[in-house]
């Protein structure tokens, strides 16, 4: 009798060390990775051997054996969802395929500041999307696609207002335009609206002078003074000569200086050798910087051009004769600055 209580004692140690052993593989820490938490990335169309696969070369978890054991226990393995999830460093097997199970995604923040071309979205929304990149252009050079948004090749950039937007990460090409595109709308909000007509602007007229004044100033205290510049120019029947518009046509954002024979580039966007605005945005500008320009000031200025020194700011001026005057105080600077430098440079 003290034999078998003392075998039925042996196995019940067992069981409770096994049963012990199971729960602790299943709800206990079992994460094989050192940082706070990481990103696990299922694409679509794959299978449950594909997420096992996907599992051990990602290292995400100590025990990816246990983890398809109880996959197929939980009926996981039949529900497989695209997507990137967010792992925390000691989650049990458990947690994981609960989430998984339930496709709790933790959507990407597309962070989009100042871009200038559609090949620039194309390249973020590609790096951090299961999107192709090519997929994006293909749609922003498309203009059948884009006529259901009232845009076409050259105004499609105004649909993107820069801001963080969180979007899961296997959102199609379209569906991310048309998240940006329906967050643009909100964005120009009914006084939006009409500050912009009240310049004889449309929104996307409007963006696309922003996009200029972004390109020409970092300095928020005069962008209200260099729209009302472009506005005066537009008003009157002048020629914009915007050198940001030049830089775009010719597509060399290295450039930092505008020489004569670049204005002569044969381009729609070059407002040197064309009237009004061009006919797209030349970057996305900033909420601030559209903001600036519908609060633009009512001024005389025509011209405008960096003061003599390295603050940023610009001289503002209502004659050519007094812009003259300036612009020469800026080129005789610049000349010093510049052989200044040369020397220093050379010193070194």
């Amino acid at each position: 009798m003290a034999s078998v209580k003392k075998i039925s004692f042996v196995i019940f140690i067992v069981l409770a060390v096994f049963t012990t052993f199971v729960a602790w593989r299943i709800f206990g820490s079992n994460t094989d990775f050192a940082e706070s938490r990481k990103s696990f990335y299922i694409q679509t169309g794959s299978n449950f051997n594909d997420v096992i696969s996907q599992l051990a070369e990602q290292k995400i978890l100590k025990n990816p054996g246990t983890f398809k054991l109880l996959a197929h226990q939980l009926k996981y393995d039949a529900n497989i969802k695209a997507g990137r999830y967010v792992i925390e460093n000691g989650a049990s097997i458990f947690k994981v395929i609960k989430v998984l199970k339930a496709g709790r995604q933790t959507p990407v923040n597309l962070v989009i500041t100042k871009l200038r071309t559609k090949e620039d979205l194309a390249q973020k929304i590609g790096n951090n999307f299961e999107c192709d990149s090519s997929a994006v252009i293909a749609l922003l050079n498309n203009n059948d696609s884009l006529l259901h948004y009232g845009l076409d090749t050259n105004t499609a950039m105004t649909a993107v207002i820069p801001n963080t937007y969180a979007i899961l990460w296997n959102t199609s090409a379209i569906k991310i335009f048309k998240k940006l595109f329906t967050e643009q709308e909100k964005f120009w909000t009914t006084e939006r609206k009409k500050k912009a007509a009240a310049l004889n602007l449309s929104p996307k007229q409007l963006y696309i002078l922003a996009s200029i004044v972004e390109e020409e100033s970092n300095k928020e205290e005069d962008k209200g003074k260099i729209a009302s510049v472009y506005l005066n120019r537009l008003q009157t029947g002048m020629r914009l000569s915007a050198d940001p518009t030049v830089i775009f046509a010719l597509k060399d954002f290295s450039i930092r200086r505008v020489y004569r024979k670049y204005t002569e580039f044969p381009s729609p966007y070059n407002t040197y050798l064309n009237n009004g605005l061009p006919p797209g945005p030349v970057c996305t500008p900033s909420i601030k910087t559209i903001d600036a320009v519908l609060d633009a000031p009512k001024t005389n200025y025509l011209y405008f051009v960096a003061q003599p020194n390295l603050t940023g700011y610009s001289n503002f001026a209502t004659t050519y004769k007094e812009h003259m005057m300036f612009a020469k105080q800026y080129q005789q600077w610049l000349t010093e600055y510049l052989k200044a430098k040369q020397t220093t440079d050379s010193l070194k």
